[in-house]
């Protein structure tokens, strides 16, 4: 199975150095450009761009093109490293029963994890009742959008035609036609393994594309973060700030406690290795907020830094993009709870098992993109009974939020990763043990 192109240490650190760079600069360009023009927020509005030529000119205009011209450059590049390194390796596995033991095994862990991770957010908001004594705003809205039905959300699993769903971005479908297809392609014989030799070829082109684009991250990485702490502001933190710090608590327990738990007692593996090696994924993941965007960062490092086989990576990276929402199941968690104490609500048990349960199976067939966890909560809370309008009172702050439960989003794909490829004896113990390139 081809591996990605061949990397020096040096190279690598170099890259994260210049990733983390990168974040510093963009925090602080955009602090600054905020302290010259403050934003305004109030609960229940998003931020808005002062109306300042100098602020207006660089984060509507230089940052925004720079950051959405890096998020393109990965976007064009995601579907073609998702269909055709899952072909690879799912036809490099050469076995039926694999393929759905492996698919089983990732598909459990990833739900596992999401249920675990609301359930901890939920607990540790009951006890710190973030939202006992919040001012309520008469005038908070916010317009949920339909939730699907179950059946559409199941059926639109299945690909009707796999180029529209490329074209659209729609991960599942992709990644069940790629199935499919290297099932074909190992049943096909001869004429299977020869067009697979043609498409490893072609995967191999595909993870130089990703590194060529990677040496443009610093720059796409500075572009957005500035421009994400240039619009924040500070004002809308401080009613907040019980909130937001609970849900970056949780995120972090989860992260740095939970994590390492499952990875030692399921794999037997050393979790400080795991963590040193995460964080390039994690950097990226926070400044773009965006698990798909991430997948390029993320399968390269499962590869090369923990040594995963790639057969499993291709299988359970771009899977974990779409369904492993742990971060995104914590902010739920939190905000459920957070959002019946400013409404006075006491939640039942029936209805705190209800968010549980809602919140783990809506992660499936979630698309891997900055905001979603907000429509996510809006289905929750429809769900559970509780006024949706609520999510209006945590708009002003949910990106820096995104972006964390992001991090922690993708530290819970390579995870499973390793473990998966543990089980099936399929991970380079050498390359995981050896000392990160960070």
């Amino acid at each position: 199975m081809t591996q990605s192109p061949a990397i020096s240490p040096h190279a690598g650190r170099t890259l994260t150095v210049r990733i983390l760079i990168g974040m510093s600069l963009g925090i602080l360009v955009g602090v600054v450009l905020n302290l010259i023009a403050p934003a305004s927020h109030a609960p229940g509005e998003p931020p808005a761009v002062p109306d300042h030529w100098l602020h207006h000119w660089l984060t509507d205009g230089v940052f925004w093109l720079a950051g959405q011209a890096f998020l393109r450059l990965l976007q064009v590049i995601v579907i073609p490293l998702v269909l055709i390194s899952l072909i690879c390796g799912t036809a490099a596995m050469e076995d039926v029963v694999k393929v759905g033991r492996v698919g089983g095994k990732t598909l459990v862990l990833y739900l596992a994890t999401t249920a675990m991770a609301i359930t901890l957010a939920i607990s540790l908001a009951l006890l710190v009742k973030p939202g006992a004594g919040f001012p309520l705003v008469a005038d908070v809205a916010f317009e949920a959008a339909p939730a699907p039905a179950l059946r559409e959300v199941l059926l639109d699993i299945v690909p009707a035609n796999v180029f529209t769903a490329m074209a659209q971005g729609q991960m599942l479908p992709i990644i069940v036609f790629a199935i499919f297809f290297g099932l074909a392609l190992t049943m096909a014989g001869e004429p299977g393994r020869r067009l697979l030799a043609v498409l490893q070829d072609a995967n191999a082109v595909v993870l130089k594309l990703v590194w060529i684009v990677m040496l443009l991250a610093p720059y796409g990485v500075f572009a957005l973060i500035a421009r994400t702490f240039a619009t924040q502001g500070f004002g809308a933190f401080a009613p907040l700030m019980r909130y937001f710090g609970l849900v970056l608590l949780t995120l972090a327990i989860h992260a740095l406690v939970v994590y390492p738990l499952l990875l030692k007692t399921l794999a037997k593996l050393d979790p400080r290795r795991f963590l040193a090696k995460m964080r390039e994924v994690q950097l990226f993941a926070f400044s773009t907020a965006s698990s798909n965007a991430t997948i390029p960062v993320t399968f390269r490092v499962v590869v090369d830094k923990l040594g995963v086989k790639s057969s499993i990576a291709a299988f359970s990276v771009p899977l974990g993009a779409t369904v492993n929402m742990d971060g995104t199941a914590i902010m739920q968690g939190v905000a459920t709870v957070f959002i019946a104490q400013v409404y006075g609500i006491e939640l039942s048990a029936g209805q705190l098992l209800t968010v549980v349960l809602t919140a783990t199976l809506a992660s499936i067939g979630t698309a891997g993109v900055p905001a979603v966890g907000l429509i996510m909560l809006a289905l929750v809370l429809q769900q559970a009974a509780l006024p949706v309008a609520g999510v209006g009172l945590i708009l002003g702050i949910d990106r820096i939020l995104d972006m964390a439960r992001t991090a922690v989003n993708v530290t819970g794909d390579c995870m499973v990763a390793c473990v998966v490829a543990r089980s099936e004896n399929e991970l380079d113990r050498e390359v995981f043990d050896a000392r990160g390139v960070d």
